[in-house]
């Protein structure tokens, strides 16, 4: 992911780089050809200064430095030479700047000619270390330009991190908010140039509050409003089935599917209730086993209606953790009604409660048919059935799992689809964080 940081102090630190090298580049080839002028001026000086020294008093071995040469001739006739200078002319006796080579070097040279003497003075000076004395000099101050720049480069990070401490503060805000608050940010807090990013923050968390008042309200309406009369249809069903004899397949279907659609209605209602506000206002310490034990007594009369048998298994001493006990009862609830309704008559139910590391684990399985792979990522989606014939045939609406997966969120649980320890079947787990008293 790209970081708004680093673009913004990657990209001003290379135009700076970059502008500081042209002009240093610039600076340096102004500074060469000044440098240049400078040593031609000396030469012209030198020049000046040859022609006023005693020509028949200059000792053979006379030498001006290792980078300066000079000759005087008259009449073709060398007068006086510097040490190193060669026996013949360095240059053509034309007045001017030019440049000669000898002793292995290349040479800057000047020739002038001394009208009242009759004196061709021609004066060098060593290309290469005037370069270098050049260059040390430019060096020299460009030089703190380039240690500058890291410097430059902190500072620009400090200046952009600090211009950027108010979209980090926004970022801050957004992610401490509460899961359900939609309530709008304060932009008087924020900077100018994010009143913009927050009021479009604002609309949007206004129309998810709208959104999710409407579901609400809808799903709080629909099974508020349906129950009443399916109660109804209910008492109407059971007083016609007292005054006829006749039970045959309408009746039958009939009465299962007012049984359907008040399954449907309590599905809703449960899916309603079941909201982070609602759970952590209600949470409390449960011992799951005790909960479980009361669950199964209350819905005994399932199991015992297909002759299914129950074997549960649950480890000595108490399975403790903190939750909402209706949400956990509901999930129970639907994970055992789905274990006894997809389960064969006189089929196996298992139920197991135990401790891993620090986890209270809960696994409900059966016999059944199972369901396929494939089919597996797919089961907790709302109103979502297999499409397996036999399971088809059993009563349901598709969001009893939903309403096991919104539970096992709201705990923070893991829950995991396995294949069943029997010949067949499928395995639900759900492992919760123990709890633990600190006393």
């Amino acid at each position: 992911m790209t970081s708004i940081r680093f673009f913004l102090v990657a990209g001003i630190l290379a135009a700076l780089t970059l502008f500081n090298f042209v002009a240093a580049l610039r600076g340096y080839q102004s500074s060469m050809n000044e440098a240049e002028v400078l040593f031609d001026n000396e030469l012209l000086d030198l020049s000046r200064l040859v022609a006023n020294l005693d020509f028949t008093k200059i000792p053979d071995d006379f030498r001006l430095g290792n980078n300066l040469a000079f000759q005087v001739w008259q009449n073709d006739e060398l007068l006086g030479a510097s040490l190193h200078a060669p026996d013949d002319p360095i240059n053509a006796f034309l007045p001017g700047f030019d440049f000669a080579n000898f002793d292995g070097f290349r040479w800057r040279t000047y020739t002038r000619y001394q009208a009242q003497d009759n004196f061709w003075i021609i004066v060098a000076e060593r290309t290469d270390l005037r370069f270098i004395l050049a260059e040390n000099v430019v060096l020299e101050s460009i030089t703190p330009i380039l240690i500058g720049i890291p410097l430059i480069g902190l500072l620009i990070w400090l200046v952009v991190s600090h211009g950027l401490r108010p979209l980090k503060l926004l970022s801050t805000e957004l992610r401490n908010k509460d899961v359900n608050d939609l309530s709008p940010i304060d932009a008087q807090r924020s900077a100018r140039e994010l009143h913009q990013v927050i009021h479009s923050l604002n609309g949007l968390f206004q129309r998810l509050d709208e959104s999710l008042e409407r579901e609400k309200r809808f799903s709080a309406d629909a099974a508020h409003e349906l129950r009443t009369p399916i109660s109804a249809l209910k008492i109407q069903l059971h007083n016609l089935q007292q005054e006829i004899d006749d039970k045959g397949e309408s009746f039958l279907a009939l009465q299962q599917g007012v049984d359907r659609m008040q399954h449907l209605i309590e599905q809703l209602l449960s899916l309603y209730r079941m909201t982070p506000e609602q759970f952590r206002d209600n949470c409390e310490v449960i011992d799951l086993n005790h909960l479980t034990k009361d669950l199964i007594a209350q819905q005994y009369s399932l199991f015992e209606s297909k002759q299914q048998k129950l074997e549960i298994e649950q480890e000595a001493g108490k399975a403790q953790i903190v939750g909402e006990k209706f949400a956990l009862q509901t999930m129970l609830s639907n994970l055992l009604s789905n274990a006894s309704k997809y389960s064969p008559v006189k089929g196996k139910i298992r139920i197991r409660i135990y401790h891993e590391d620090t986890r209270v684990c809960l696994e409900i399985e059966d016999n059944g048919p199972g369901i396929p792979e494939q089919e597996r990522k797919h089961v907790f989606e709302r109103f979502y059935r297999t499409n397996q014939h036999e399971n088809s045939q059993v009563p349901g609406c598709g969001l009893g799992l939903t309403i096991v997966k919104h539970v096992a969120d709201l705990h923070h649980a893991h829950l995991f689809l396995q294949s069943s320890d029997f010949e067949s079947g499928v395995k639900f787990k759900v492992c919760f964080t123990g709890y633990r008293s600190s006393s």
